[in-house]
């Protein structure tokens, strides 16, 4: 466990096969023939790492079935540990399909919080896992607390941080609760560097990416998904390299660079299962961008039909799929998956969505009621900072006012959308809301993508400055980031000239 938590894959799988074998053997039932309680538990804990280390290694389906076969065997030795075990399952079955997930979501149903459990630290999480998710499938209508009311009781139960926190950190992005991803993520981030929880840091910073992504921060997400993507590789995590690696090619989606997100969404095809629903929303997104809404459509069509069309990019995705399929004049190719769309966003209680479903709606519906729907959005987006969002629906509202001659209301929402687009960096969007304020017979101002005082930097250099205008030693930041202080000096020589300052003093200033 200790290997596990480490991030030595290997090392972990090795212990735990060593000591399995030094175990009694397992009868017919799976148990050891003669074993007591106690040796069935640590049977149970054993393969508990294996299943662990099969995962992270891209076994999807045999770390699944090694998972389901550990919870049988703890079923009636340790209820704690089964739920451990059975939240662990989650995981796993999340990328294998609703059906696996609604198999673990009835064992979960079924644990219920017996005595022996009820003041265990996976109790509250079970809970929160199963409003999230039977909500997301239809189950209940009762949404999950707060996170920050299970995380409290999960510590004062006895949570080992942050391992025993991961799964609830990213069930939040299941109910489009992205501040609470943010939040949680960067307090788990800080807790696992302080404590070397190296293992736990991809998924945690993968997590942590998605929220500063959704919340209009890419150039965090970028920073947060480099180290992850770093630290995944060298621990041998080829799940979570699959996913940061699609990641990555949605970043690059949204810039509009092209050769960058076909690499990257190679890479993460050759990963295996993991990163496929966010590698075809990011060759998706990146189609939609570059005016090829053929090409986006059917790639998202088949997203929306496939087994990961509840992960959290399948989800996601939708409002670009109706985009496409009204651009294309085949609304109903969107009805099924804007659906399906709409039922979660209605669960989830997020303003964020419900901007979204009225976006849809005002381009899958009629032009007498487009202006109430989009301007019923652009309020809604006012209530969550999401940058991205806003300057999507403005986007198309403006080139609604424009289609429909009018052209003077159509520059404010076109201005203000390129605006947004070239903070963020989103060129081909930007400067399809240039083309659309010269329709209106407006000069569209020239602005530079992604025009922070951090642009011009790498993504290490990035997060390096950031620590650095923090006060930070450069051995404290070496320690933080897994770097040598050797590593760290350099980058900062290298970011010093990009920014034009000569200290920390100067680095705090500037950001």
């Amino acid at each position: 466990e200790a290997a596990v938590e480490a991030g030595e894959t290997d090392r972990a799988a090795e212990l735990a096969a060593r000591t399995l074998r030094r175990l009694a053997p397992e009868g017919a039932d799976g148990r050891e023939s003669g074993a007591d309680g106690a040796d069935r538990l640590r049977r149970a804990q054993l393969l508990l790492v294996q299943a662990t280390t099969q995962f992270w290694r891209g076994s999807d389906q045999g770390s699944f079935d090694l998972l389901l076969r550990t919870a049988d065997l703890a079923a009636d030795v340790a209820p704690e540990h089964l739920a451990r075990v059975l939240l662990q399952a989650f995981h796993v079955a999340w990328y294998l399909g609703e059906e696996a997930v609604g198999e673990v979501v009835d064992r979960l149903t079924a644990l219920g919080t017996p005595p022996a459990a009820a003041a265990h630290p996976t109790a509250a999480q079970a809970g929160y896992l199963l409003a999230a998710v039977g909500s997301l499938l239809g189950r209940t209508e009762q949404p999950p607390p707060p996170v920050a009311d299970t995380v409290a009781r999960a510590r004062a139960a006895g949570a080992a941080v942050p391992v025993d926190l991961v799964t609830v950190c990213g069930a939040t992005l299941i109910m489009g609760r992205d501040d609470e991803t943010v939040r949680l993520a960067e307090e788990l981030v800080a807790e696992a560097r302080a404590v070397g929880a190296v293992g736990a840091l991809p998924t945690l910073l993968f997590f942590l990416a998605e929220g500063e992504l959704f919340q209009g921060r890419p150039g965090e997400a970028v920073t947060n998904a480099v180290e992850a993507l770093r630290i995944a590789e060298d621990t041998g995590q080829l799940l979570w390299a699959g996913q940061l690696h699609s990641f990555h090619a949605h970043l690059a989606a949204l810039r509009g660079d092209e050769p960058s997100a076909r690499r990257s969404a190679g890479a993460a095809q050759a990963a295996g299962l993991a990163g496929r629903a966010w590698t075809q929303w990011s060759l998706g997104l990146l189609d939609l961008g570059l005016g090829r809404a053929e090409e986006c459509l059917a790639r998202l069509e088949q997203l929306a039909h496939s087994p990961q069309r509840h992960h959290v990019a399948g989800l996601r995705a939708v409002p670009d799929l109706v985009e496409a399929a009204v651009r294309l004049r085949e609304p109903e190719r969107a009805a099924a998956p804007f659906d399906y769309f709409r039922r979660w966003s209605a669960r989830t209680g997020q303003p964020w969505t419900a901007a979204l479903v009225l976006r849809c709606e005002a381009l899958l519906g009629h032009d007498a009621d487009a202006e109430d729907r989009f301007t019923a959005a652009l309020r809604l987006h006012e209530e969550q900072d999401r940058p991205w969002d806003r300057a999507r629906t403005a986007l198309l509202y403006g080139e609604w006012l424009r289609r429909g001659r009018r052209k003077a209301e159509a520059r404010g929402p076109l201005l203000a959308a390129q605006s947004v687009f070239d903070e963020l960096g989103a060129v081909p969007w930007a400067e399809r809301a240039r083309s659309e304020l010269g329709a209106t017979g407006t000069a569209a101002p020239q602005g530079r993508a992604g025009s922070g005082p951090l642009a011009s930097l790498t993504p290490q250099e990035s997060q390096i400055v950031r620590l650095a205008a923090q006060g930070m030693s450069n051995r404290d930041i070496a320690a933080q980031l897994f770097l040598s202080s050797r590593t760290v000096g350099y980058h900062l020589y290298k970011a010093y000239p990009k920014l034009g300052v000569a200290s920390r003093g100067e680095l705090a200033e500037l950001l």
